[in-house]
């Protein structure tokens, strides 16, 4: 009896050795597989981490300096001095709204003629503001730069000129997590999920479709090897590559993007390898009921690369949206392993987080693998 047991476990671990191996060496063969794994990640962190910003710097203002003088050669010179515009004079109204719908600018300051002297006198000195609204959230911004460059440079002039400033109340803003608000800071971790969901989902898809098309899966089904080997087989290779792709995008985030990593190592690596498996699972479902490569890999993008990158928080503040898409993203593993990178990298190891994001991905890990499972079956159809 022992023997017969001994026996049969041999012929299981090499059944699988061998189901391993012909899937490795279909990985080595498909130039494809390599790319979409360690180049396209690659590809991806240099052009958001280098090319994508939510910061708002060097943007064109144009002030109108009716009447020229030391105050506002001093107001100018103040915006000159900050990181956030390149302001260009004009002289008149008419040619600061002139570039303004050219778009040559993005927002118009005007300096009135008795600017000067109203500030000297005891009237108030106002200044226009219009902003190019057509990007809301950028109109924002520059609005509340503007305020900020507007209200120290008055806190310099009154300084300067012996004069008493009141102010009842005095912010000190102190910034957590990200005090450098660098938006790379930010993206570059969702990236990470973005590349993941690519290998993951994307390229399980392809693995059994591409075996039914190519009609090797009914002459493995004939075989003695079980649907869990096959399962196996098919899936270990690709969470290695994952793993691979993984490990690579997180070196270059803390090397090459310099993104602070204040979390645990070994978290990242639990948390990854959860949101790997139900990426796979996802991917492995798609792939068994399309049976086709260009529909698995259409649904694919579709099911998972478009909502990890829409509805994940990646991008997109999740409660700005609205009602009815804050419950859709719940579906979407995604928005749990961004939540968990995030924190890992900008904040630690904050559990309270991490262990209710967690478990929302065991649970869909083990909901996609368990269904993958049941739809594949040892017979054809």
């Amino acid at each position: 009896m022992l023997e017969g047991l001994t026996m049969t476990g041999s012929m299981i671990n090499r059944r699988l050795l061998g189901l391993l191996r012909k899937e490795s060496l279909q990985i080595l063969r498909d130039p494809s597989s390599i790319a979409i794994a360690f180049v396209l990640p690659v590809v991806l962190l240099l052009l958001f981490g280098y090319g994508v910003s939510l910061d708002s710097k060097h943007v064109p203002i144009g002030i109108v300096v009716e009447q020229p003088g030391a105050e506002t050669a001093s107001f100018v010179a103040a915006f000159r001095q900050s990181v956030y515009f390149e302001p260009r004079i004009y002289r008149s109204l008419q040619a600061g709204r002139a570039a303004l719908r050219e778009r040559r600018v993005d927002g118009i300051l005007v300096l009135a003629a008795d600017f000067a002297q109203r500030l000297k006198g005891d009237r108030d000195a106002p200044i226009q503001v219009i902003v190019n609204g057509v990007d809301a959230n950028s109109a924002r911004l520059l609005e509340g730069y503007v305020q900020g460059v507007w209200s120290i440079w008055l806190q310099r002039e009154l300084e300067a000129r012996q004069i008493p400033v009141s102010v009842p109340v005095e912010a000190q803003t102190r910034i957590w997590f990200n005090p450098e608000l660098a938006s790379r800071n930010y993206l570059v971790p969702g990236l990470l999920v973005v590349n993941m969901t690519l290998v993951g989902a994307l390229l399980t898809a392809l693995v059994l479709a591409r075996e039914w098309e190519r009609g090797t899966l009914e002459a493995l089904m004939v075989t003695p090897v079980t649907i869990g080997e096959i399962l196996i087989g098919k899936l270990l290779p690709y969470f290695v590559l994952g793993m691979g792709g993984m490990v690579l995008s997180v070196v270059m985030a803390l090397f090459l993007f310099e993104v602070p990593m204040r979390g645990s190592f070994w978290v990242l690596a639990v948390c990854s390898t959860l949101f790997l498996l139900s990426a796979l699972g996802m991917g492995l479902l798609i792939s068994i009921v399309t049976r086709n490569q260009f529909v698995a890999g259409m649904i694919a993008i579709l099911a998972t690369f478009l909502p990890a990158f829409l509805l994940s928080g990646f991008l997109f503040d999740i409660g700005s949206m609205p009602v009815v898409v804050q419950v859709l993203t719940h579906v979407v593993a995604a928005r749990y392993f961004v939540a968990i990178l995030q924190t890992l990298f900008l904040a630690g190891d904050v559990w309270s987080l991490i262990l209710p994001n967690a478990a929302a991905l065991v649970l869909m890990a083990a909901f996609f693998l368990g269904l993958s499972r049941r739809r594949l079956r040892k017979r054809i159809e």
